[in-house]
């Protein structure tokens, strides 16, 4: 087989019919055809789109092709030529076909049929092959550039914050340990406790939940930073919005009051959806077909509405109106209770119809760091809200007064020697800092319009699971 440069379909796709032999390689989709003419699907990834090749049988013969199923994986010269056929503007007439790998049809499990997401979590491994997953990975991919994207065209320094922690940044004490001990012989000291001393790091670590807090010192020497990284949290939650491995991305901001951290989570997450509906058009029109009809639509309404903002006691007075009104809600309403996600999505989709920002929310509800407001009873915490989804960010200004921080970490039984470095920036040199978090899976979730968490990240790690 002549070798030629080979070109993607992506690209191919682009132009127009020539005399010139290309090369195209890729994973089968479909075969059809007769004795005579066999019409192959052909996509490489590098767009939803197949290419169509049409192969001459007598030419190649009919025993040559029979591997050429679905699934199998081939490298085509052939000319571009306008297409006879109804569905895309150029097909390739194959002159050689060289076969990479077959794939058995008996057990190949992507056959040319509908597939239900649960199976295809079963075979992470080959859904990327589908239309679907093929689909939501440029996405993710798409969504990560913008990221970078928009921090670095804001002045936002790119901080690395480390995986393994002594530290657990919401108190929550739900965390994945990191231990080199050999666990048949734990070593152990005159009390019979575990003697850490004996562990690689001296002391327990985990891995981190959160790169906030030494996000905030990067804030406090660099101005502007942002982490993007994975996080883990331990919680045994089987639900369609955990997992115990994702991705998070935390700007941290120098001389940020709650109104300022206000505006860049509305900037940046318009950006990021406006972002994918320029970029990603044939993928997101692909999902908005075959899964979510208002896919779209409701990217756009977040696009083109200003976010509502309103506190959490008018939060929960429009919430407890509309129980006296005879809306039922599954979980109780009453202030100093955490919202669930079903009181986020009725301020959101039947009060106000746009995104809405919580702010000022109970201080028991919310982590140690966050500013105390003069109430002494609420924090200036804020959440964004989105439709379908809920919470899609939180945050807070963060507590700039040692004396206050200190207070905070001893009420909620943290130990300060653990938290001595943190507290010390309060201590040299101290300033108002805010910044939030936004899990990159719940994003996609939004972006793609897909119902599970799992659906979304390539190999999903959750209770009982750590498969591929």
């Amino acid at each position: 087989m002549k070798h030629l440069k080979r070109t993607k379909i992506v690209d191919i796709l682009k132009l127009t019919p020539t005399n010139e032999i290309i090369n195209v390689k890729g994973w089968v989709r479909s075969k059809r055809g007769n004795k005579n003419v066999n019409f192959i699907a052909l996509n490489d990834g590098s767009t939803i789109q197949n290419i169509q090749l049409v192969v001459d049988v007598e030419k190649f013969g009919e025993e040559y092709l029979k591997p050429i199923s679905t699934g199998a994986c081939i490298s085509v010269n052939g000319i571009l030529v306008a297409s006879q056929g109804q569905g895309q503007a150029v097909e390739i007439n194959a002159s050689e076909i060289h076969i990479y790998g077959e794939a058995d049809p008996l057990t190949y499990p992507l056959q040319k049929k509908g597939h239900s997401l649960e199976f295809l979590r079963e075979i992470a491994h080959l859904r990327p092959r589908t239309n679907t997953f093929s689909a939501i990975l440029r996405i993710r991919h798409a969504m990560a550039f913008a990221i970078h994207n928009y921090f670095n065209n804001h002045g936002f320094f790119y901080l690395h914050t480390p995986i393994i922690t002594a530290s657990d940044c919401e108190g929550a004490g739900q965390m994945f340990q990191v231990t080199t001990m050999d666990l048949q012989h734990i070593p152990t000291d005159e009390s019979g406790k575990v003697n850490f001393s004996e562990d690689f790091f001296g002391k327990p670590a985990n891995l981190t939940v959160s790169g906030q807090l030494e996000g905030e010192l990067g804030a406090l020497a660099l101005g502007s930073i942002y982490t993007f990284g994975p996080t883990f949290r331990a919680e045994n939650s089987n639900t369609p919005r955990h997992l115990a491995e994702f991705w998070m991305i935390e700007p941290e901001v120098a001389f940020y009051e709650i109104e300022d951290n206000m505006d860049l989570a509305e900037d940046f997450l318009k950006y990021l959806i406006q972002y994918a509906l320029d970029n990603c058009k044939e993928d997101l029109a692909f999902l908005n077909q075959m899964w979510d009809k208002e896919l779209i639509e409701r990217l756009e309404f977040v696009t083109n509405n200003k976010f509502i903002r309103l506190s959490y006691t008018e939060g929960i007075k429009i919430l407890e109106e509309a129980v006296k009104n005879g809306h039922k809600f599954e979980f109780p309403v009453s202030w100093g209770t955490d919202l669930q996600s079903e009181h986020e999505r009725y301020l959101v989709e039947t009060h106000f119809k746009c995104p809405v920002i919580l702010s000022d929310y109970p201080k028991e509800i919310k982590a140690f760091y966050m500013k105390l407001n003069n109430d002494n009873k609420t924090v200036r915490a804020m959440d964004v809200l989105f439709p379908k989804i809920g919470e899609i960010i939180g945050g807070s200004q963060r507590e700039e007064s040692y004396e206050k921080l200190k207070s905070r970490i001893e009420e909620m039984n943290i130990p300060l020697k653990d938290m001595w470095w943190y507290l010390e920036t309060r201590k040299y040199g101290t300033a108002p800092h805010s910044g939030f978090g936004l899990g990159f899976e719940r994003l996609l979730l939004f972006v793609t319009g897909m119902g599970n968490i799992r659906d979304v990240i390539p190999f999903a790690r959750t209770p009982k699971n750590a498969d591929f």
